[in-house]
């Protein structure tokens, strides 16, 4: 690895990349080993924080500080590309530091905003399947619809487009909506994720390695489509036979 010195104060950089960032992917991927090896990841799944009996705006806040765990392991991996580009083209600022803070808090709250949603739209999805039947014995069909959802995701122009401008950010950096471009270009893989559980580290590592791969690998560009097939595949699997497919999305 090639460390870069202390320039006027500032720190060290790996690779181009701020030391601060190698150190959040890493501790992010150390709590989720750690809650997968303890079982307590599932205290902070989004079905027990819905059903703890704590007030929605806890669970909330719960839910956010476990979803910045997922944000940092899964997101900032594939976003490495864009923070050295960023790292680099802001390496003569003065105030370098306050820019990159401002850059990766702007990336949080992009994500924030998302995983809010996404646990307030959970809490929606289980009032619904508590008051109506048929949905709470067929609780596949939630679980095979998102996995449909993301698969179909990724045949949209929109897919199209967002990974285009992160795969080439250069155009769109100074414009300072890197972060919109990533939640246009990864929510559906993103909310796979929600989904399958903050501590599930098999689905974590999965789509972590195809974001990487779609916005970083040499033929991400093409890789899309097939991963939509392959989400859509296994989206239809839990359809047909939810019983014989409990890994999928944590289902039981």
């Amino acid at each position: 690895m090639i460390a870069r010195g202390s320039v006027g104060g500032r720190p060290r950089r790996v690779l181009g990349i701020p030391p601060a960032v190698v150190a959040a992917i890493v501790v992010a991927w150390v709590l989720a080993l750690a809650a997968q090896a303890t079982g307590r990841g599932r205290l902070l799944g989004h079905d027990e924080l819905i059903h703890s009996g704590l007030p929605l705006w806890a669970a909330l806040g719960l839910h956010l500080l476990a979803w910045q765990v997922m944000v940092a392991a899964m997101m900032l991996p594939s976003s490495l590309p864009l923070v050295r580009l960023f790292a680099t083209v802001s390496s003569n600022h003065r105030r370098a530091g306050v820019a990159m803070s401002a850059f990766l808090t702007g990336y949080a709250v992009v994500w924030s905003v998302f995983g809010a949603l996404a646990f307030l739209g959970d809490a929606l999805t289980h009032d619904t399947v508590d008051a109506t039947p048929w949905l709470a014995t067929h609780p596949a069909v939630i679980g095979g619809g998102v996995l449909a959802l993301a698969g179909a995701f990724q045949f949209s122009s929109l897919k199209d487009r967002c990974l285009k401008e992160c795969r080439h950010p250069a155009g769109f950096l100074l414009g300072r909506q890197h972060g919109l471009f990533c939640l246009g270009c990864c929510w559906a893989l993103m909310l796979v994720g929600f989904a399958a559980g903050v501590a599930n580290l098999w689905w974590m590592a999965t789509l972590t390695a195809l974001m990487v791969f779609e916005k970083t690998g040499r033929e991400g560009q093409r890789g899309v489509r097939p991963i939509g097939l392959g989400l859509i595949a296994l989206g239809i699997l839990m359809l047909a036979g939810p019983v014989a497919l409990p890994w999928i999305l944590g289902s039981s």
